[in-house]
């Protein structure tokens, strides 16, 4: 092993000597110098676009392909990776990057916090589930959906009882969903049940929140309507999405088969938040109606 490795570095050196005679000294400087035509200590040179950037991020990476614009035509109907390229058996520098720069924002959206400066400006108050930590929220879901003790203490020391509906705020799998869109559409949603004579419980914000713990929520709260905006799991195009929950009086043992749903709601690519809030207390409204959510409402609303 160790003549293997003498041998190889005796083949380097005599490489490294004949580029020398050829001219070629750039190729045996020590690493830390800089390259020719630039500055010691100057900045390396990016000779690529930023990948992110609208205008680079839906550009085709095949190189003469056969049928420029079917190619076109089919990458404009889908958000997935088409048409991207590769160089040799591997991806093209741009398309790797810009996955790897997405894949940075989805996790930066887990992993993130909502912002206190959301929480203050929309005045809500901040309870947990029994969920301790973020690792322990992506494993154990079951306990994303349920209050902790002094959650349900605080709400019902805090929260107005038996409104007509009652909305409550969670981080879900999306903190930057939050940021974004709930300063956005809370106050759509907010004017519009007030516009309907509708009355509306106490808002709050939960930490570390799964769709199912409105069930413990609105045990304590008794709503005709429990709504939880939540965010959604992030994907590498869009993580930054919420979606709307809300149930016929929540509680324990209701199901997805008794909630409704609006999802998607973000400014990129997906149904903008002031639309969303509209939607939302329409739907709100047509809950109350019927008396139903879910299957029954469909099934109520359809007869």
């Amino acid at each position: 092993m160790d003549q293997a490795n003498f041998d190889i570095e005796a083949i380097v050196q005599a490489v490294l000597a004949e580029l020398r005679k050829q001219g070629g000294m750039a190729v045996a400087a020590a690493p830390t110098a800089a390259p020719a035509g630039r500055p010691a200590g100057a900045e390396p040179v990016i000779d690529l676009p930023d990948p992110t950037l609208p205008e680079y991020r839906r550009a085709l990476g095949v190189e003469h392909p056969q049928d420029l614009e079917g190619l076109r035509n089919l990458c404009a109907t889908t958000t997935a990776r088409l048409g991207v390229g590769r160089a040799g058996p591997r991806p093209r520098t741009r398309a790797l990057l810009l996955f790897q720069s997405d894949y940075g924002v989805t996790q930066d959206a887990i992993y993130g916090e909502v912002a206190p400066e959301v929480l203050e400006k929309l005045h809500l108050f901040k309870v947990q589930t029994q969920v301790a930590d973020r690792d322990e929220y992506l494993l154990r879901p079951d306990l994303g959906r349920k209050l902790s003790a002094e959650a349900k203490k605080i709400i019902a020391e805090r929260c107005v009882k038996k409104p007509q509906v009652q909305v409550v705020i969670g981080d879900g799998l999306s903190a930057a969903a939050v940021n974004n869109n709930v300063p956005e559409i809370y106050p759509v949603i907010e004017q519009g049940l007030k516009s309907a004579g509708i009355s509306l419980g106490t808002p709050f914000f939960i930490q570390y929140a799964r769709v199912g713990v409105i069930n413990d929520v609105n045990e304590i709260i008794g709503a005709d309507v429990g709504v939880i905006l939540l965010g959604e799991r992030p994907g590498l195009g869009v993580a930054d999405a919420l979606s709307a929950y809300l149930g016929y009086r929540p509680g324990p043992g209701k199901t997805d088969a008794e909630r409704d749903v609006v999802c998607m709601i973000t400014y990129h690519g997906g149904t903008n938040p002031l639309e969303a809030g509209a939607y939302v207390v329409e739907l709100i409204k047509k809950t109350l109606q019927y008396r139903a959510s879910g299957v029954e409402l469909k099934l109520k609303a359809s007869s």
